[in-house]
């Protein structure tokens, strides 16, 4: 890649990594993707890429080295799985198949008129998850997680006709079987229409579905839902019935268990795009969600010898369909705010049947995004669904047509705020903050958070059954309600003892830590670090506010002071400022401070070696949090960075560092490890 700088392919790599883990963390571990497959599938593309041209800067946290998700907020107990349960590589167009089926020769030295035969089957949308049988017997049931670790969902599993509690006919004393869990399309339009009845949450897609459905503690709510089960490979055996691919799921099939019935054994490319445009023809008429067909090596022989890379193996490929695309009209087009105060347009549409789904509405995504389409109500507009999340538009057919364009509004349509956009973002943002019923209730949440004011027992049930009964519509009402004690008491679930706890630890915070509060109130780009640093210089609440106040009426020397600060640039100084030029914002500010007297900020440090130091902490650390790391570093003087530059002194190096260790050892930077770090600490105690 001639265009991109070494710099520029390792800040687009941290870029991806980031955005990647959380991609897989929404859709692994919550079920609640917020992009499609499509989307996602271009981002671990463009990390290929970037890899491939710089392999000297493939991060240890690269995506290309991860199946899944870990699954350490399960509810669920963990499973270990016997074989790692492991992913597909993507193939997008026809010579990405040819080149597939040309590796696979490369690698086993074939001749080219040797005949290389595969299986094909539709590649269903489902949580995977492995059934393993002891002498016929259903002994264990996990879920993908990570590859390695999975959920025990083996009670759930038991409600689901398609798996049998004991396989019929001779079987090996041991065999993992290995499927997708899915719901069908019907049975998946059923439960959101009785969930919208009954007030519940609706889901994104069948897939998000049945994951929910599945991974829940109580089996009793899976019992309830519609789930399927189709069988596509095995994992731990202690024999195999069959040499081929092909053999062995016919002899899964005759055990009871379902599988594709689109499965097939074909010779060489030509066959494989056949029987993928077969596939394909028959999408939309399907019972089921698929988004592509899965070929195999069908000897077995041959996948042994050909392995596996980093997280998939080299003897199966997963061919994905095209973005499915259907015509509609933009009827409206509404602003939704959210929870951190982003507008976001939200598309609604003439209903229209995409791939088997209605669709009625459509994401817009950003004022740039609007304005590129040159979308407005009453156009007509072509939107592709891909995976089965919120679609988007491809294509304006009538932004020819002499009308308005669509005015995205400068105002918050929730509570009136500003409504802007910083320099170099496309995200346009409500100013209003702790006063915006659209964010009111997550900010309070955030308020008595752990790492802000830290209000033991304020949980977010109890913020909004408060707020629901207008109690609670800013920071300074929760120092309040000590005047609802009787009102508190009278409520269902609460008893003297409860509510005399809840208003002690809100009383413990009358004198809460300056850096804390600021920290709580939510402001943007003012994280934990960055209100400890500002907290550092101006110590006390009103001389910030008196700062960020002159710079944002044009005081140089205000902003100059703001920026000299290490860590303080301009995005912060113009948060602060915007927060500030906000009546209801002051407002809020001036009642809480009513409310507490925070007393002045000063870090406590003791001498040590590394007192006026920067430090980064790297890797995993095994006897403390990063957060107590960085705490400790505050402590002995020193400055805790996220990133490593020729102004840091010391790297402590924890299992699994990587890039960061590797830039430390090019700069010539000191490198500790974690027994290193708590030596230094002890000493400085």
């Amino acid at each position: 890649m001639p265009e991109l700088t070494e710099a520029e392919a390792a800040n687009e790599l941290m870029r991806l990594a980031k955005a990647i883990a959380r991609a897989n963390r929404l859709y692994h571990a919550e079920d609640a993707p917020e992009i499609s497959d499509a989307e996602y599938d271009a981002l671990v593309r463009r990390n290929a890429e970037l890899e491939a041209a710089f392999p000297h800067l493939v991060r240890a946290d690269s995506p290309s080295q991860a199946v899944g998700h870990e699954v350490s907020a399960s509810p669920l107990s963990k499973v270990q799985h016997a074989v790692r349960m492991m992913s597909l590589d993507n193939a997008f167009s026809d010579e990405e198949v040819a080149e597939f089926v040309a590796r696979v020769r490369r690698f086993l030295s074939l001749g080219e008129d040797e005949p290389v035969d595969f299986t094909a089957e539709d590649k269903i949308d489902g949580l995977s998850c492995s059934l393993r049988y002891e002498k016929g017997e259903l002994v264990l049931a996990a879920t993908r997680g990570d590859g390695s670790t999975g959920e025990n969902v083996t009670a759930n599993v038991a409600h689901i006709s398609d798996i049998p509690q004991r396989l019929a006919g001779n079987v090996p004393d041991l065999f993992e079987i290995r499927g997708e869990v899915y719901m069908s399309k019907a049975d998946f339009a059923a439960l959101n229409a009785a969930q919208a009845d009954a007030g519940g949450k609706l889901f994104a897609n069948p897939r998000n579905a049945a994951a929910g459905s599945l991974r829940q503690k109580d089996a009793s709510v899976t019992a309830a839902r519609p789930l399927r089960f189709w069988a596509h490979g095995w994992g731990a055996a202690s024999e195999v019935p069959g040499e081929t691919q092909a053999e062995v799921v016919r002899a899964i099939a005759s055990w009871g268990l379902p599988v594709s019935p689109l499965f097939a054994r074909v010779e060489g490319v030509e066959s494989m795009l056949v029987h993928y445009a077969k596939i394909a023809a028959q999408r939309a008429e399907l019972p089921y969600e698929i988004d592509g067909v899965v070929y195999k090596v069908d000897r077995l022989d041959w996948q042994q010898r050909l392995g596996f890379v980093a997280k998939a193996p080299r003897w199966a490929l997963a061919h994905k369909f095209p973005a499915e695309r259907a015509e509609t009209v933009l009827e409206a087009i509404d602003i939704q705010v959210g929870r951190t105060g982003k507008l976001t347009p939200v598309g609604r549409l003439a209903p229209v049947l995409v791939g088997g789904v209605t669709v009625t509405n459509v994401t817009l995504h950003n004022r740039d995004e609007i304005a590129r389409l040159g979308a407005r109500p009453g156009d007509r507009v072509v939107i592709q669904r891909a995976g089965d999340v919120i679609p988007q538009v491809v294509e304006n057919l009538t932004r020819g047509e002499d009308r308005p364009a669509f005015v995205f509004p400068d105002h918050c349509p929730e509570c009136g705020s500003e409504a802007v956009a910083e320099e170099g973002e496309v995200d346009v943002r409500c100013t209003g903050g702790l006063i915006c019923p659209a964010q009111r209730t997550e900010r309070l949440k955030h308020f008595v958070s752990r790492a802000a004011l830290d209000i033991e027992g304020l949980g977010e049930k109890t913020i909004d059954h408060f707020f629901a009964l207008g109690w609670l519509e800013s920071p300074a009402d929760i120092f309040r309600l000590r005047r609802r004690r009787a009102e508190i008491v009278a409520l269902e679930g609460w008893q003297d003892k409860s509510v005399d706890n809840l208003l002690a630890s809100i009383e413990a915070k009358r004198a809460p830590d300056a850096a804390r509060l600021l920290f709580g109130l939510g402001i943007r780009h003012i994280g934990a670090v960055t209100a400890r640093d500002l907290m550092k210089h101006f110590h006390e609440l009103p001389a910030l506010r008196a700062a960020a106040e002159a710079a944002r009426a044009g005081d140089a020397q205000a902003e100059a002071e703001l920026t000299a600060i290490d860590g303080i640039g301009g995005a912060v100084v113009e948060a602060l400022g915007d927060f500030f030029h906000e009546d209801h914002n002051v407002a809020v500010w001036d009642d809480l401070l009513g409310e507490v007297t925070p007393p002045r900020y000063e870090v406590a440090t003791v001498d040590s070696p590394v007192a006026g130091k920067t430090v980064v902490f790297t890797g995993k650390l095994e006897t403390m949090s990063r957060d107590e790391a960085k705490a400790q570093a505050e402590r002995l003087g020193a400055k805790a960075a996220g990133s490593v530059s020729a102004k840091t002194d010391l790297v402590v190096a924890g299992p699994g560092a990587g890039s960061k260790l590797k830039k430390a050892a090019e700069l010539g930077i000191e490198v500790i490890d974690e027994a290193g770090w708590a030596a230094i600490v002890a000493a400085a105690s």
